[in-house]
């Protein structure tokens, strides 16, 4: 039987209008979840990035990208600049600091020292190794040394994550490099899964936020594509329902870091584009 407009009560509106938003929301034929009224994760921008441009003109690089709607910056390298200028320009800029990339040997002797102290100026606690490893080490011993890392920081109210290139994914004995290396640094061991380079060694990203909930406390959002292919995120391979999704919930997300390497546009113009499709994501 036909029911007239006046028979509708409000809460079949309210579920009509839900499932009109929710199939307006797609990404490359996928479906976009609804938005959840759960807590909001905020968005930064590793400035390696927009390396380039903070190397000609640091200030004005790190104005353009608060104006774009960042908020919050993670760090790789710090252009010749002291930790109080550093955090002058944040502060003018309304940013935070969500993360530093830091060699290994930064974090280990009389430089862990330095290393908290430059930090804390700045306003960042997650000081992250972006790769090399395992050196000398074995992947299991690599995760045990980082357990006693993550101890001698968390006096300070600091944590020490490590960052995925691809290297970590291949499977020696059944288990992945990075299963080793996460299995054996415990939960005080940030994971920054990058999603972009964890898909380019055949990772699932999606299943390592499953298996490890609440390790993910910043992750890199970075779009994957075919080879030869550039765009922003959104417009890639990566499973973004299913990883906001995980985000939101029980990855333990605190900070979404949006990094491009791949660039349609111009980087700071690439930058704005990659902001431009998360929000889309998140917001649908």
């Amino acid at each position: 039987m036909t029911q007239s407009v006046s028979q509708f009560t409000r809460r079949d509106i309210l579920k009509l209008s839900a499932l009109a938003m929710a199939g307006t929301c797609v990404g490359r034929g996928r479906p976009v979840f609804a938005a959840e009224s759960g807590k909001k994760i905020p968005i930064a921008l590793q400035l390696y990035s927009v390396r380039t441009d903070c190397t000609k003109d640091f200030e004005g690089t790190v104005k353009a990208v608060a104006k774009m709607g960042y908020e919050g910056v993670e760090f790789a390298g710090y252009y010749n600049k002291q930790a109080a200028d550093i955090r002058k320009v944040l502060d003018d800029c309304g940013l935070k600091c969500c993360g530093t990339h830091t060699g290994l040997g930064s974090l280990e002797g009389d430089n862990l020292k330095k290393t908290i102290e430059f930090n804390k100026t700045i306003g960042n606690k997650f000081l992250v190794v972006p790769g090399g490893l395992p050196g000398k080490r074995t992947w299991v011993e690599c995760g045990k040394y980082f357990r006693v890392l993550a101890e001698k920081v968390k006096g300070e109210g600091m944590r020490v994550g490590y960052h995925n290139h691809s290297h970590e994914f291949k499977v020696e004995g059944g288990i992945t490099h990075w299963e080793e290396f996460l299995d054996n640094a415990g939960p005080d061991v940030i994971m920054q899964m990058d999603m972009g380079n964890c898909m380019n060694g055949s990772g699932d990203p999606v299943a390592y936020l499953k298996k490890y909930p609440g390790r993910a406390v910043t992750v890199h959002m970075k779009e994957h594509f075919p080879a030869g292919v550039k765009g922003a995120i959104g417009e890639g391979d990566v499973k973004w329902r299913e990883v906001i999704e995980l985000c939101r919930t029980t990855a333990g997300t605190e900070w979404y870091i949006i990094e491009v390497e791949s660039y349609p546009v111009s980087p700071l113009d690439s930058a704005e584009k990659c902001l431009a499709g998360l929000k889309k994501l998140l917001a649908c």
